[in-house]
C-alpha cells in the first residue's frame, strides 16, 4: 500500500493504546507496577500477620521482617532492610511472574503470604532477638516456610533456633553464605551480636557443628583462635579462594552433602556481603573479592531445588549504603529465586 503513495503516511499513536471500558479499574493492584498502590508486602502479596490469619491462608511460604540492626559492629542501617527488600523494583506481577531460569510460574501453585514484621524496637537488643524468635515460630508453626527478612546477621540466632525448636527433635542442617563465619565468642563483652550468632546456635545445641557449613568466607576475620574452635566443633566452610579453584557449583554440591550428613532437612542463611561489594554495596560490612550475583542466585537455586527448605534468611541489607537500589534487588531476587524453586518442585510434583 506505501509503495502507491504519494506523500509520506502521517505519524500517529492516537490508536495506540487498548483502552478498557473502565480506565479507572482497567488494572487490578497487583497488575500496577511495583511502586504503584504499594501497600507494603512483598511482591503486593496478601497479608497474614497473625495467629489466626496464618491459620486461615495456609501458605506454603511466608515472608517475615525482622528490621534490627542493634547488633552490629560497623555501619548501621539494616533495620531499613526489610522495607527496601519489599520496595525493590520489579517488571512483573506476581500473578503472572515466569522465571526464566527455572521455566516456570513460581506463584502457580505455591501458596506465598507476607506475615509481616516481628514488633521489634530500637535499643532493646535481647527483646528484639526474643520477639523475633516467637514471630518466626508461629510462622513455622502454620507450617509455612519462614523466609526472613533482616535485619543484622544476629537475627538467624533467633530464626533459625525457632525452625529447629518447631522441628524438633528432627535434625535441621545450615548452609549459610557469608563473607565472615559469624562464630565469634562474644563482640565487645556482648554475647549476642552480628559476629556471634552461628556461635550460639551451637553452643545452644540448635544445630549441629558437623551440619554447619558455610561458604564464601574470606578477609582476615575472624582470628586464628575462633578457626580452631570451629575445628573443633566440626563446622565446615568452603572459603572463595576454594570456590576460585574448584567453582561454585561443584562447592555448593559439597556444602548440601555435608549440611545433610545426619539432618534431612536445611535452612539457608544469605549474608549479602557474601557478594562482592561492586555488586552488593549497601551493607555493614563489605568485604572485597566475593561471589558475583549470578553466581549466589545460582547456588540458591541448586539448594533450594535439592533439599528440604525448612527456613531461611536474608540479611545485612544495608539500604543508607547501597547505590541505585543495587543491594537491596539482590537480596530480593535471592528471595525470588528461593520462592521460584520451591514453587518449581510443586509444580512438577
Amino acid at each position: 500500500m506505501l509503495h502507491g503513495m504519494t506523500d509520506p503516511p502521517d505519524f500517529r499513536i492516537e490508536n495506540s493504546e487498548l483502552r478498557g471500558e473502565d480506565e479507572f479499574s482497567e488494572f487490578s493492584n497487583t497488575d500496577l507496577p511495583y511502586y504503584s498502590d504499594w501497600h507494603g508486602s512483598f511482591e503486593k502479596l496478601p497479608w497474614a500477620t497473625d495467629v489466626e490469619a496464618l491459620a486461615a491462608a495456609a501458605p506454603d511460604v511466608a515472608i517475615v521482617g525482622a528490621p534490627l540492626d542493634d547488633a552490629v559492629s560497623s555501619r548501621p542501617g539494616a533495620r531499613f532492610g526489610p522495607r527496601a527488600i519489599r520496595m525493590a523494583p520489579s517488571a512483573w506481577s506476581s500473578e503472572y511472574a515466569w522465571s526464566i531460569q527455572l521455566a516456570t510460574e513460581p506463584y502457580a501453585n505455591l501458596k506465598v503470604v507476607d506475615a509481616g514484621d516481628a514488633p521489634i524496637v530500637p535499643a532493646r537488643l535481647d527483646r528484639g532477638l526474643r520477639v523475633t524468635h516467637e514471630k518466626v515460630f508461629q510462622v513455622a508453626s502454620s507450617g509455612a516456610i519462614p523466609i526472613v527478612l533482616g535485619g543484622d546477621h544476629s537475627i538467624t540466632y533467633p530464626s533459625a533456633a525457632a525452625v529447629s525448636r518447631y522441628r524438633w527433635p528432627r535434625k535441621v542442617g545450615i548452609v549459610h553464605f557469608d563473607a565472615h563465619a559469624d562464630t565469634g565468642p562474644e563482640q565487645w563483652g556482648s554475647l549476642v551480636g552480628h559476629g556471634t550468632p552461628m556461635r550460639r546456635l551451637i553452643e545452644e545445641g540448635w544445630i549441629d557443628g558437623p551440619n554447619f557449613v558455610q561458604v564464601g568466607l574470606r578477609g582476615y576475620w575472624p582470628e586464628k583462635e575462633t578457626f580452631d574452635w570451629m575445628n573443633e566443633q566440626g563446622l565446615r566452610w568452603h572459603t572463595m579462594v576454594e570456590m576460585e579453584d574448584r567453582g561454585s557449583e561443584a562447592v555448593i554440591a559439597d556444602a548440601i552433602a555435608e549440611a545433610l550428613d545426619g539432618p534431612d532437612c536445611i535452612y539457608l542463611s544469605v549474608d549479602i556481603d557474601v557478594v562482592d561489594p561492586g555488586m552488593a554495596p549497601g551493607t555493614g560490612t563489605p568485604e572485597a573479592g566475593g561471589m558475583l550475583s549470578r553466581e549466589l542466585l545460582r547456588a540458591v537455586r541448586q539448594i533450594v531445588g535439592a533439599v528440604d527448605l525448612v527456613g531461611m534468611d536474608v540479611v545485612e541489607v544495608s539500604p543508607p549504603y547501597d547505590q541505585s537500589e543495587l543491594t537491596a534487588i539482590l537480596a530480593h531476587r535471592v528471595v525470588m529465586e528461593a520462592i521460584s524453586a520451591l514453587g518449581k518442585k510443586k509444580n512438577d510434583a
